[in-house]
């Protein structure tokens, strides 16, 4: 017998704090006004996606002590947008990312759960922590924390968090005029919680949300991380955009949610793609092309290849051969803020390396980075792209896949138009929304199922 075909999930990144967006076209907006998170959020609604997704920037980055202003940088806070943008969409879930390692569990837990009540239940809160002391100078506590406590506080942080929504079970509001009864349950909202990163009792102030709980996603790609995500997480934001990679991280985070007593349907597997579509895949193929080069200016690539160097190389011609002089290995970089920095752990065998590509290819510095950086996951026709991603999901190497275009606010707008349809007349994609929350837009159980259907049937 022949297995369903699987759905596909798509989301939509609007993306800032990087370099992805080509702010210096002239059909690109702002990433300021509301009117552009307004038409992203619209046309991703539109299109039936089950959510959008912003990304968090705590501080400004630097590089050589001074801003880095060749990327997009700066914007409203992300909970100020994401409530915003309740007002202007009825089903698209409402994704944030917030960090554990900087706030405090009853701060956060409000603000989801009002978020969750504002929208109708369609929040989901991304848990990141921060690797940085540069980003931690921006707070009262300052400083970092070690990568095992950095998860350790995060796995307690959502512990927390979940104490506080769980305070309320959601039949506690009786508010009967005739007895003049509003609060059934006198002790609603009470916590209590001891543990090594927080002591805190009192009551939470905000009654159950629509969901329950918000919808919790995971991006980390370490050990601690992964394992973090089979025990917490309702989805993953994997970097895997090939289909062998893909379909590894996808085996490996599976097989570890037994331990945690929980079936492969209750983690989302999610990498982030960019495209770009054509006429013809010929068209996509030299539109990709140009669209890399957008991206990557001859500034830009001389400052990606200091994230190597650590060293200034402004005196260099980006359309000339890669420096001859070696990088300098330090624990002290000249880019703050830059998690790339330490994807290069060995600086002298990458710059070994690039060298030998370069030489080999007949490189300049900004062909270098071209095509060492990331490039354009999906590129083609509209019908191209869209086997494309049904065949990577179809293949377990994704559950679905959290598009950035390149173009905000409007650069959605063709993929919503031409791809879409396709995976809809496909069957793998919605033809329309089937519940009201994210949680039913993703196939996850509400936290409270059991205790509703008891309710319901009794």
């Amino acid at each position: 017998m022949t297995e369903p075909l699987k759905q596909i999930h798509l989301a939509a990144h609007f993306p800032g704090v990087n370099n992805t967006t080509v702010w210096s076209d002239p059909r690109a907006g702002s990433h300021i006004e509301f009117s552009s998170f307004a038409h992203f959020a619209r046309t991703a609604e539109r299109a039936k996606f089950d959510f959008m997704f912003l990304a968090e920037g705590l501080r400004l980055r630097e590089q050589g002590g001074k801003i880095y202003d060749l990327d997009v940088v700066g914007r409203p806070d992300t909970f100020t947008v994401l409530a915003a943008l309740a007002a202007v969409t009825d089903r698209l879930g409402l994704t944030g990312t917030i960090n554990s390692t900087f706030n405090e569990p009853y701060e956060v837990a409000r603000q989801f759960a009002g978020l969750d009540h504002l929208s109708g239940g369609r929040s989901a809160w991304n848990v990141v922590t921060s690797w940085d002391a540069f980003t931690g100078e921006n707070f009262r506590r300052g400083g970092f924390l070690p990568q095992d406590e950095r998860y350790s506080r995060a796995r307690e942080f959502l512990t927390t968090a979940n104490e506080l929504f769980d305070s309320w079970r959601g039949d506690e509001i009786v508010a009967d005029p005739d007895t003049g009864t509003f609060l059934g349950d006198a002790k609603a909202g009470a916590f209590v919680h001891q543990g090594q990163h927080f002591d805190i009792h009192g009551r939470f102030d905000v009654p159950r949300s629509p969901q329950g709980r918000p919808v919790i996603f995971q991006a980390g790609d370490s050990e601690e991380g992964r394992e973090f995500a089979a025990a917490e997480a309702d989805a993953v934001f994997s970097r895997y955009a090939t289909l062998k990679e893909g379909q590894d991280f996808h085996r490996d985070v599976k097989r570890r949610l037994a331990k945690y007593g929980r079936a492969a349907d209750q983690l989302l597997i999610l990498p982030a793609a960019t495209f770009v579509l054509g006429d013809t895949d010929a068209d996509a193929e030299e539109r990709a092309r140009e669209v890399r080069r957008q991206q990557v200016s001859g500034a830009t690539a001389l400052k990606h290849l200091e994230f190597v160097w650590n060293r200034d190389l402004s005196s260099y011609d980006p359309e000339g051969p890669l420096p001859d002089v070696d990088p300098v290995v330090s624990e002290e970089h000249m880019a703050r803020g830059r998690a790339q920095v330490r994807t290069y752990r060995d600086p002298l065998a990458t710059a070994r390396e690039w060298r030998e590509l370069a030489a080999a290819n007949n490189w300049s510095i900004r062909d270098l980075v071209i095509h060492t950086g990331n490039r354009q996951t999906f590129v083609g026709t509209p019908a191209t792209v869209a086997r494309t991603i049904n065949d990577f999901v179809q293949a377990d190497a994704a559950d679905g896949f959290i598009l950035v275009p390149h173009i905000t606010p409007t650069g959605l707008d063709e993929f919503a138009d031409t791809v879409v349809p396709i995976l809809q007349e496909q069957g793998v994609f919605r033809a329309d929304y089937e519940g009201t929350t994210l949680r039913d837009h993703l196939g996850l159980a509400h936290p409270d199922a059991e205790r509703v259907n008891h309710r319901e049937a009794s």
